[in-house]
């Protein structure tokens, strides 16, 4: 088991994800952030079946960093409840997991 994560947010379009992810690379609070246009989604809001055209982030991080990611998310994304989902990183290339270590800001 790493320390890393990879969280997950949608974001209406694609601008705002931008937004979001230029913001967390700059601040290093992610290493790398995916942008993938073109997701729809279903869902229950409001005791009704909604369908929309999304952009999900697949955002790569560390555990210690969650609350950061979380506190953007919060002020800068569109949605009055944008979604936040964190899975755990259990392995993978130990050259790649390295990389994601040295430009992430370290919290400890």
């Amino acid at each position: 088991m790493t320390d890393k994560v990879l969280t997950y947010t949608t974001c209406s379009d694609v601008r705002t994800a931008e937004k979001l992810a230029t913001h967390l690379l700059q601040n290093r609070i992610a290493a790398c952030i995916n942008v993938l246009p073109g997701v729809k989604s279903f869902y229950r809001w409001q005791g009704k079946v909604e369908t929309d055209a999304e952009v999900l982030l697949m955002i790569k991080t560390s555990r210690d960093l969650i609350t950061e990611v979380r506190r953007v998310i919060e002020k800068l994304h569109d949605y009055d409840l944008p979604e936040l989902i964190v899975v755990p990183i259990v392995g993978g290339s130990p050259d790649y997991l390295a990389w994601l270590e040295r430009e992430l800001i370290t919290t400890k």
